[in-house]
């Protein structure tokens, strides 16, 4: 594994370096990472410098309880892709939710990996599937690398990971703590983790690990406990920039995006946004993930992160809708911010 760091650790100083040392010797109670206090790791839990914690026990049951969720389908028909085992060029396919297949050069990622019927610590309820995956998992080419983004179980799928592990023994690159999480669960697995502003590479692909606004979780005891990140991707046919999961932060993210940029394509979520008032600090909406394209710099632009699990409030096509109204609002060329159903693939202009 290589790890290579690109700045200083945000906000370090002889306070904070002490404040380490005292959090080292008394023993920290997290069970994922140890390690020094930073600017968005306070010794125990990771934050978002200046930004906003994620809601309480108590937002969330006035959630919950207002009943203004939209009815979804219980099912959405699939046409399923078979993918080239190997793409000289930029190509991309929608499995569905945060998963994403990149053929990128020769090289084949795969974005937090879900095959599973739900996203959910348990097989018997949860938020469950309403597509197939776009690309049977038997049908899978050979994946070199999977980037995975945070812990929530609709990204962290350890079932999933557990089959890829089996099938390809592929490195998994992911931020703090979440190393731990597969180590601990999946035997051998050869997983690498890195800070904000650290690089990991894999099958000649260099993954740079930047800043977003969101928050971790396993459980009801470990929230924050292990890191999350977007990463920029240097890549044979071009870089990319992909998000897992990230509330706008007033542009921040993409801000720093931006200074490693520019972007052949950037991977984008869309969905899981409503109500505002409970989701705006961790899940953006279609009209700031436009925003977002266009300040850090991408040509272009795939959306995911809706239409397969029911996360919250919106309707399953609002996401398209308001998309498509966001980009006419801005000027911006449909073709160039494509929103694909599972099983549809890509291939990216140069």
């Amino acid at each position: 594994m290589k790890r290579r760091r690109l700045f200083p650790r945000l906000g370090m100083t002889r306070a904070l370096s002490a404040a380490a040392s005292a959090v080292r010797r008394s023993g920290s109670s997290n069970p994922y990472y140890q390690g020094p206090v930073t600017g968005h790791f306070d010794g125990t839990r990771f934050f978002n410098p200046d930004g906003q914690a994620p809601r309480g026990f108590r937002d969330l049951l006035k959630w919950q309880l207002g009943g203004d969720k939209a009815a979804w389908p219980s099912g959405v028909g699939v046409t399923q892709h078979q993918p080239d085992h190997r793409v000289a060029e930029l190509r991309v396919t929608m499995v569905g939710h945060a998963t994403v297949l990149i053929q990128a050069g020769g090289v084949n990622l795969l974005t937090d990996p879900v095959w599973s019927k739900r996203a959910s610590p348990f097989d018997f309820a949860g938020p469950a599937r309403v597509t197939a995956p776009g690309v049977d998992f038997d049908a899978l080419p050979p994946i070199d690398a999977v980037l995975l983004s945070h812990n929530h179980y609709d990204h962290l799928d350890l079932a999933t990971l557990r089959r890829l592990h089996a099938r390809f023994a592929m490195p998994v690159l992911t931020p703090l703590g979440n190393d731990t999480i597969l180590r601990r669960e999946i035997a051998g697995i050869d997983a690498r983790a890195a800070d904000w502003g650290e690089v990991l590479e894999a099958a000649g692909v260099s993954v740079r690990l930047l800043p977003c606004h969101h928050w971790s979780a396993r459980g009801t005891r470990d929230r924050s406990m292990a890191l999350w990140a977007a990463f920029a991707i240097e890549t044979p046919a071009g870089r990319i920039y992909h998000v897992g999961d990230t509330g706008y932060d007033a542009g921040r993210p993409y801000t720093t995006a931006a200074e490693h940029g520019p972007y052949r394509l950037a991977i984008l979520p869309i969905g899981a946004y409503a109500p505002r008032w409970f989701m705006a600090p961790q899940h953006q909406s279609p009209e700031e993930a436009v925003a977002g394209m266009l300040a850090c710099g991408a040509r272009h632009a795939l959306a995911h992160h809706w239409g397969t699990f029911q996360l919250t409030d919106e309707a399953r096509e609002e996401p398209l809708t308001r998309l498509a109204a966001a980009l006419a609002a801005q000027g911006v060329d449909a073709a160039r911010f494509r929103a694909p159903p599972p099983g549809q693939t890509w291939d990216v202009p140069a």
